[in-house]
């Protein structure tokens, strides 16, 4: 018979629904009895005893709320009924000692990956272009339509034919009801001429001019970091001219980033170009030339240790911190035991699970660095009327996570059970093997912006309620906390953690399973759906407040950028010589 209630923490004065629960119903656990005084859906909880206004509710272990009423035991866990509440943090000296799980079955494996000069090894091999400002949006979508369409990495068609065939019903005046998607074939994918180049990648954003000096330079970092990623092999930068994130300054950042950078690197720049017809005619023509030089490189056995893999959750729901996040919990610890990196990211997601992390953190100087980057984010969400307690979206609240302390307890499992090895700002490098915390927004592309900025060259993307989200640069792997969810949308789910709602894997098992499907994703093997669908996300972080789904006001206006009033349509052209590259 299917367990019906789980209870995550011996601690814990609340049960998780795993199935939906009658009000009258009387659920037995643990030798008690407990008589539900309300209807309580899957992914929610029930408290286990009486509690007055005011006391603390526990779940993994930790104070996640306080009472806003007396409640009785039975009582469905709400809004109405409790707020969220977490307990101080702060540095304290501790012995931490890890107990790694045992790696033996993985000892000597490797994965097919991209070697780079520089020592990295990638798990995908791309082009990349790169805007330093907005303005070059409009020729960036003219060369992708150009090189995706005619290269074969473009979405197949089927679109295209469907609204072919209504447009066909509409004049030959048809019910356009008649017509359905899924009677609609795919056209054949183009071949590929370039066997070796998994795609053309396009950063489209909203900066490089008309906000502050902050947010450029912000950006001229997070640019570098993703011409220098492991899975990049060659680059074309389109320039206006005149913005402030000037090409001078983006080249800066990457010497920064690698000052022995040598991968094909084109530049164009609009104000001095004879026609936008010659800009655009340049960069395809000399990208080309790139593409047939990276298109050399092979895939090559690497070890485990060169894995980095960013964890991340969105869309989360009730079953978030019971089945795939903690069975990503265990593919972390699997990676940190093989020598290799994990990314833990989404600052405002680790609210009420600061004090684990830090009494983890091996070195004084990083936890100091955790608490500070965490305390002045808080306090700038709390200085234009928000904070980390708001992050909950509707639909996590729905499906569940009552206050941010449940959902950030339940997002900290990703992370395992390891030590802390490091602690970035946004765009630092990940440098050290193990578990590093990487500052970034919850909001999901924001977040995933910033691991790959760091250097994931993999992203496990855990969602209870479903995410179309990905990375241009790192594939992206999506898992499911239910297997409703998979069933439901199983063109974006690549794993399914249901079966361990319904108790038949253990979280052990579901996270080897997971490793496995990790090391054939970075084989090239297995191409995640997001890869398949071209889920290119990308979405640099301003350093305002950005927290999730959360409406902050008015306040946070004087963040935004200025909107240039007009567009500067003159263009030029002005590619580096190979010459002029070897000076970065």
């Amino acid at each position: 018979m299917k367990q019906k209630v789980l209870k995550v923490h011996p601690k814990d004065n609340v049960l998780v629904a795993l199935t939906d629960l009658q009000k009258g119903e009387t659920i037995e656990f643990g030798g008690e009895s407990f008589l539900l005084l309300d209807e309580v859906k899957a992914k929610h909880k029930f408290f286990t005893t009486d509690l007055k206004q005011g006391d603390d509710v526990i779940m993994y272990g930790v104070l996640v709320g306080k009472a806003q009423k007396d409640i009785a035991k039975g009582s469905w866990m709400s809004t109405e009924n409790i707020k969220h509440a977490a307990e101080p943090f702060f540095y304290r000296k501790t012995d931490f000692q890890w107990h790694a799980p045992d790696v033996s079955k993985f000892a000597g494996r490797t994965f097919n990956g991209y070697h780079r000069s520089n020592g990295d090894v990638g798990t995908a091999n791309y082009w990349l272009f790169i805007p330093t400002v907005f303005c070059e949006n409009r020729n960036m979508d003219v060369i992708k339509e150009a090189l995706h369409n005619e290269l074969g990495y473009a979405v197949a068609d089927k679109y295209k034919q469907y609204t072919h065939q209504l447009i066909e019903a509409y004049k030959n005046g048809q019910n356009i009801e008649s017509v359905n998607i899924f009677d609609t074939p795919a056209s054949a994918a183009i071949n590929r001429p370039f066997k070796n180049v998994d795609g053309i990648k396009f950063l489209n954003h909203q900066g490089g001019c008309g906000g502050t000096r902050q947010d450029a330079g912000i950006l001229g970092k997070l640019l570098a970091s993703y011409a220098n990623h492991p899975n990049v092999a060659g680059v074309t930068v389109l320039s206006l001219g005149c913005q402030n994130l000037q090409t001078a300054d983006f080249l800066s950042e990457l010497k920064t980033f690698n000052p022995d950078f040598d991968k094909p690197l084109y530049i164009f720049e609009q104000q001095q170009s004879q026609s936008e017809e010659q800009l655009v005619a340049e960069a395809i023509k000399k990208t080309f030339e790139g593409l047939i030089e990276i298109n050399k490189i092979e895939r090559k056995p690497a070890p485990l240790t060169k894995l980095t893999i960013g964890v991340k959750c969105g869309g989360s729901d009730g079953f978030s911190g019971i089945s795939a996040n903690p069975s990503v919990g265990v593919l972390s610890d699997l990676v940190v035991a093989l020598g290799g990196k994990i990314l833990l990211a989404e600052f405002p997601e680790l609210c009420g699970a600061e004090q684990n992390l830090i009494d983890r953190t091996l070195d004084e100087a990083a936890a100091k660095k955790f608490m500070h980057l965490m305390t002045t984010y808080n306090n700038q969400a709390l200085s234009v009327g928000s904070g980390f307690h708001m992050n909950p979206s509707p639909g996590n609240i729905k499906d569940g996570l009552i206050t941010d302390a449940i959902k950030s307890n339940g997002a900290a499992l990703k992370g395992g059970t390891s030590p802390v090895v490091d602690v970035l700002d946004y765009t630092e490098p990940v440098t050290k093997p193990g578990l590093s915390l990487v500052c970034t927004p919850g909001n999901d592309v924001e977040a995933t912006t910033g691991k790959a900025a760091s250097g994931a060259t993999l992203i496990l993307f855990t969602t209870g309620l479903g995410t179309p989200t990905g990375n241009p640069v790192c594939p992206t792997i999506k898992v499911s906390t239910n297997s409703n969810l998979t069933k439901r949308m199983n063109d974006i789910i690549d794993i399914d953690c249901g079966p361990v709602v319904e108790g038949e894997k253990a979280i052990e098992q579901m996270g080897e399973e997971i490793l496995e499907y990790c090391i054939k994703a970075a084989s090239g093997e297995i191409i995640p759906k997001a890869v398949l669908l071209n889920q290119d996300d990308f979405i640099p972080w301003k350093r305002g407040v950005s927290l999730y789904f959360v409406f902050l006001g008015p306040a946070f206006g004087i963040l935004l950028s200025i909107v240039c009033h007009s567009l500067v349509r003159h263009t030029i052209v002005h590619f580096f010589s190979k010459a002029e590259q070897n000076t970065i």
